[in-house]
C-alpha cells in the first residue's frame, strides 16, 4: 500500500478566506444600500452564499484530514470533494441571481454614488484578491472551486471600480449592471467546467494526469507477468489517487519469483505517487473468482 504523507495548508487558507469573506459581506450589505449600487448589493447576497460555502468547505476540509475508520476505510478525503460540489452549486445559484438583478437594472436604471462605489471597490479588490491569492496554489478540487469563488469576487469588484470611475465623469446608469452581467456569465462558464470535473471524480473516472494504458504496458513488460485484469484507477478528491489490479504470473517455479515480480510492480507504481495501491497476484493455473467471462 502506498502513502503520500505530504502536509498542506488548505485548512488554514479556507479558514482565512471564510472570515475575510464573512466580514466583508456584512460591510457590503451596509455599503451597497448606502451608495444605491445594485452591483454591490447583488455581490453582497452572492458573498453571503460564498461565506456559507466557505464555512462548509473549511469544515469538510478538516473532516477530510481524519484517519480512516471502520465506517470510511479510505478515510475522509472525499469529504473535501463534497465541499467542492456544494461550492459549485451555490456559486451557480448566486450567479443566476446576480444575472437576474443585473437584467432588471438594465430595464430600470438608477443613479449610484460613484465615490462610495470606488471606496468599496478598492476594499473589495484588496480583500478578495488576498484571499484568492492564498488559495490559488491549492491542489484539491475543493480549493480550486473556492478559488473561483474568490476570483469571481475580485473580477466583480474590478468591474465595479471601472464603472464607478466612469460614472464620476459620465452618468451612464446601465454600465453598472452591464459589466456585472458580463463578469458573472464568464465566471459561471468556468464554474460549470469545474462542476463537470467534480462530478467526474465523484463518478470515479480515471484522473486525467494518469495514463492507465501506459501503466498497463509497463507492468506487462515485467518478467513473469503474463496478463492483467480488474485494473482500476480513481481519485479520492482530485489529488490523491488509488490503483488496484489483478496480475497473472507465468512460469513460476519458486516463491522468490513471486516476490521479485511484486517488487517490480511496486517500484513502477511508486513513480505515480498513488495514495493507495493494491495488487493481487495469481498463478497461471489459477482462475480468478471475480472474472465472469
Amino acid at each position: 500500500m502506498g502513502h503520500d504523507h505530504s502536509h498542506d495548508t488548505s485548512g488554514k487558507n479556507l479558514k482565512l478566506a471564510f472570515f475575510l469573506n464573512l466580514g466583508f459581506t456584512i460591510l457590503e450589505f451596509i455599503g451597497g444600500i448606502y451608495v444605491n449600487s445594485v452591483a454591490i448589493v447583488s455581490d453582497a447576497v452572492h458573498d453571503l452564499g460564498d461565506s456559507l460555502s466557505l464555512g462548509t468547505s473549511w469544515y469538510l476540509d478538516k473532516k477530510s484530514k481524519q484517519e480512516s475508520s471502520s465506517t470510511f476505510s479510505f478515510g475522509y478525503r472525499r469529504f473535501s470533494l463534497l465541499g467542492a460540489l456544494i461550492n459549485s452549486l451555490v456559486l451557480i445559484g448566486g450567479s443566476i441571481y446576480v444575472i437576474y438583478e443585473a437584467v432588471g437594472r438594465l430595464f430600470e436604471p438608477e443613479h449610484s454614488d460613484a465615490d462610495g462605489m470606488i471606496i468599496f471597490a478598492i476594499i473589495g479588490v484588496a480583500v478578495n484578491g488576498y484571499a484568492a491569492y492564498k488559495l490559488s496554489g491549492g491542489k484539491t478540487m475543493n480549493e480550486k472551486v473556492v478559488s473561483w469563488h474568490l476570483l469571481e469576487d475580485v473580477l466583480g469588484w474590478v468591474a465595479v471600480l471601472v464603472v464607478a470611475i466612469i460614472l464620476k465623469f459620465e452618468d451612464i446608469h446601465y454600465l453598472d449592471p452591464a459589466l456585472s452581467l458580463l463578469i458573472t456569465m464568464y465566471i459561471l462558464w468556468n464554474v460549470v467546467k469545474r462542476l463537470k470535473e467534480t462530478l467526474f471524480i465523484f463518478l470515479q473516472g480515471v484522473p486525467k494526469e494518469i495514463d492507465l494504458e501506459e501503466i498497463k504496458r509497463r507492468l506487462l513488460k515485467i518478467d513473469k507477468v503474463d496478463s492483467m485484469h480488474h485494473t482500476h484507477v480513481w481519485s479520492l478528491e482530485g489529488e490523491h489517487h488509488v490503483f488496484t489490479a489483478h496480475i497473472k504470473l507465468k512460469y513460476i517455479t519458486e516463491f522468490r519469483e513471486i516476490l521479485a515480480a511484486k517488487r517490480a510492480v511496486k517500484d513502477i507504481l511508486k513513480e505515480y505517487s498513488f495514495e493507495h495501491y493494491t495488487i493481487e497476484t495469481e498463478l497461471d493455473n489459477e482462475t480468478c473468482e471475480l472474472t465472469h467471462d
